[in-house]
């Protein structure tokens, strides 16, 4: 599906390790930019990454070109501004400053390229709190995230990195926003996105919530749910399924539909507030009485014939074999850089007229296209050997 390619002829300079830069460069790619990621020349340290990082890499570093680069040596970043004056776009994910003492900052670049879209990715923007370092764990837990997803003495962060991924996204957006006003100035600029500001966002609805009811959220694990039928039931199976009943006419087609005419006229239940309230009886006598006598299977059959919102408790790895993801496209196939072997991995949640961005690139390995990028640049093969002996760049 890699025909979507609604960014062509965008050229983008990528500074990134782990995972909020390359999403940000992910979806430009995807989107079909031509995105360059500059590398140390043992390649990113990214790459080397074991245990529940062993994933970060190959996720979001496909459809890119690497650029392998010994920044530490004058040559080396001569070589990556000749690149950044031909850019639309440069984006960076290093601390604070990295970047500015080797004259690669916004002010410098700028000069030599005005039209340059210079997007920086950090822990947090302007501000009392912008020179701290920061992780996704680090603002999910002063942002208030884990604490509504933990218990209330136990604040737990989010399966997976959310900030750093919509940290990424955001700064996606606001690359393609500043491209858009650069139709009509003329004149690029910079842009900012950061982990803090995501968490607070992500968050956002609970703080209003407050504001509203002058109560205070309580985690998710012990809420009070908007609705009375919203939770975790046991099949006879011995698996597990969540089932939502969130409006007064789902509660009488599923009371019609499992045969239940005495819950439907009951008057205690006819409401969704007054569901609500007796939800410490109302869960129970239903898992009792109906879901505890039903496989998984033929609930979720049941319950999607009748339209109301149900799910199977997934790991990822079962996701491999979702029907839905497989005949959407939704995964993409590609080669993991040390062993070769091929695996698969989502592609961007969007489509295009019915299609999905897909691989243009497969993984590259470390400098597979530093060669092709110089002669862009009117290096010759003489030059080019010269850097290498050099040890200006890795081929």
């Amino acid at each position: 599906m890699a025909e979507v390619k609604p960014l062509d002829g965008v050229r983008v300079l990528e500074f990134s390790h782990m995972v909020m830069g390359p999403s940000c460069g992910l979806i430009l790619a995807d989107l079909g930019a031509d995105v360059v990621k500059v590398e140390p020349l043992k390649g990113d340290n990214t790459r080397r990454l074991g245990s529940s990082g062993a994933g970060f890499f190959p996720t979001y570093n496909r459809n890119k070109r690497s650029f392998a680069v010994d920044m530490k040596s004058s040559g080396g970043v001569a070589l990556v501004r000749q690149l950044a004056e031909r850019a639309d776009v440069l984006l960076e994910n290093f601390r604070p400053g990295a970047l500015d003492k080797l004259e690669l900052d916004y002010d410098s670049l700028a000069a030599l390229n005005p039209r340059l879209i210079y997007c920086s990715l950090k822990g947090f923007l302007k501000g009392p709190y912008e020179h701290r370092t920061a992780l996704d764990e680090v603002v999910q837990m002063m942002g208030g995230l884990a604490y509504m997803t933990g218990l209330p003495d136990r604040p737990l962060r989010v399966g997976a990195s959310v900030n750093d991924i919509m940290g990424g996204m955001f700064g996606a957006i606001a690359i393609l926003a500043a491209l858009r006003e650069r139709e009509h100035s003329g004149r690029g600029q910079r842009v900012n996105s950061a982990l803090f500001e995501n968490c607070a966002f992500l968050v956002g609805q609970h703080m209003v919530q407050y504001a509203v009811t002058g109560v205070a959220p309580r985690p998710m694990s012990i809420r009070m749910p908007a609705w009375g039928v919203y939770d975790i039931f046991e099949t006879a199976d011995d698996r597990k399924v969540f089932v939502g009943v969130v409006s007064d006419t789902q509660w009488k087609v599923f009371c019609e539909s499992f045969q239940r005419p005495d819950l439907a006229a009951d008057g205690s239940l006819a409401t969704n507030n007054q569901r609500v309230a007796v939800r410490d009886t109302l869960l129970p006598r239903l898992q009792r009485e109906i879901f505890g006598h039903w496989r998984a299977d033929a609930l979720m059959e049941r319950l999607e014939a009748i339209g109301l919102p149900f799910a199977p408790i997934t790991s990822p790895p079962e996701l491999y074999d979702d029907p839905h993801l497989n005949a959407s496209h939704g995964l993409v196939d590609l080669h993991l850089p040390d062993s070769g072997e091929l695996t698969r991995v989502p592609a961007l949640p969007m489509s295009f007229d019915g299609q999905r961005p897909g691989l243009r690139h497969d993984l590259a390995r470390v400098g597979e296209h530093t060669r092709e990028l110089l002669a862009e640049l009117g290096y010759d093969n003489e030059k080019i050997a010269a850097l290498v002996e050099q040890g200006s760049i890795a081929l």
